[in-house]
Formats: C-alpha cells, sequence, structure tokens
C-alpha cells in the first residue's frame, strides 16, 4: 500500500496532456439492466472510446477491463460512471489504480466525482489506500492472535476445522450488509464463493 500511495498518485502523476479519455462500463450477468445509462454518462463526458462487458464486479478475469488497462498510455484518463463498475473489491480497486497509475494515466468516477488528474482527487485515493491498509493490518492482527489462542489451546495443525457458528455468522452478516462482497470473505476465511453463498442462503432461511 505504501508503494500505491507514493508511485501512482504523487504530485505529478497522471495525465500530461494529449491523451484520451477512455470509458468503462460494466452491468453483472443476470442483471435486468444493461450499460445504456452508463454509455450515455461516458460519452457526455468525453469518452469516444468505450469498454463494455457483462462480467461480476467481483471477479478479476474480465476481458474488457485488461483490455482497457493493456491499451492505456500516459496521459489518458479511465473513466468510469461509478467507483464499484470498476470492482465491487476494494483490494482489486487499489489494484487497478495502481495499473493505471503506473503508467502516467488518471481516473475518474463521474458519480464520486474522484478525478486523480487534481490534487484533492489523488488525496482522496490516498485516503482510501490508507484506510484498506489499516483494515488489512487489523485482519492480520485478528488472524494472529487467532492462531496463537489455537496453539495455546493444542488446536493448531491436522485437518483444518469446520467454521463454527460465530464465523458462518459474521460472514453471512458482512455479505448481507453488503460491509463486504461475497470475494472479500472468501478470500478472508481461505473458501469458496459458492460456500460463501450457501452460508448466506442459510443465514436468511433461518432468520425468517
Amino acid at each position: 500500500m505504501k508503494t500505491f500511495c507514493k508511485r501512482s498518485f504523487t504530485k505529478g502523476s497522471g495525465p500530461s496532456g494529449g491523451g484520451a479519455p477512455l470509458g468503462y462500463a460494466r452491468v453483472s450477468k443476470g442483471d435486468d439492466q444493461n450499460n445504456a445509462l452508463q454509455t450515455r454518462a461516458l460519452k457526455a463526458a468525453g469518452c469516444n472510446r468505450l469498454f463494455e462487458e457483462t462480467a461480476s464486479g467481483g471477479r478479476w478475469d474480465r476481458p474488457e477491463l485488461h483490455r482497457l488497462l493493456d491499451h492505456l498510455r500516459e496521459g489518458d484518463t479511465v473513466v468510469v460512471w461509478k467507483l464499484d463498475r470498476l470492482s465491487r473489491s476494494l483490494k482489486d480497486v487499489l489494484h487497478i489504480m495502481e495499473r493505471i497509475g503506473n503508467v502516467g494515466a488518471g481516473f475518474r468516477s463521474i458519480t464520486e466525482n474522484i478525478d486523480t488528474t487534481t490534487p484533492a482527487g489523488r488525496m482522496m485515493m490516498q485516503m482510501v489506500g490508507a484506510f484498506a491498509e489499516f483494515e488489512r493490518a487489523m485482519i492480520r492482527e485478528r488472524t494472529s492472535t487467532g492462531i496463537a489462542v489455537a496453539r495455546a489451546e493444542g488446536r493448531v495443525g491436522g485437518r483444518r476445522k469446520k467454521l463454527d457458528a460465530a464465523k458462518r455468522r459474521e460472514i453471512a452478516e458482512s455479505v448481507i450488509t453488503g460491509r463486504k462482497s461475497s470475494a472479500d470473505m472468501a478470500r478472508l476465511y481461505n473458501i469458496s464463493q459458492p460456500t460463501v453463498s450457501r452460508i448466506v442462503a442459510q443465514h436468511r432461511t433461518a432468520s425468517l
């Protein structure tokens, strides 16, 4: 995260003039909506080149996103309608931001009014990065504490234990309330996203 803050959005980074605004639009598979609202906003923002796709925001293997990143040149600006169109994972958002900044390009989110080509926009992204680093540090600390307690109780080693009721409740409530995405909780607990979905479904049923 320190690399992200210092390299990607330091003073003087971002578009240096002569670049192009490149629009990225995304809707999830199975959604009733389409990209029409996003594309209108992107075109109004001056984007003549659009990269559109239908894919989950929690997936990293999105072909149009990678085409956009490969196409980026110094001075270009990536434009999205909303920040969550880029990704629903804060970790992935920050990684994408670093990719954008490393080529000397900028980023703009129309709805949130984020623009990393301005000092205020760069400061905002640095703050987001700092909060993300703090959250990861807290998770690492909780994990280390849990391992230490498990070792003290002789529970470390052998086959991994099933998730207990408290962890399953935390996973379900985090996803249902929107604090975390399914992908976030799957990574945190080293389980698959289908497992997370089953836990959430079971929690909803039990709450009826």
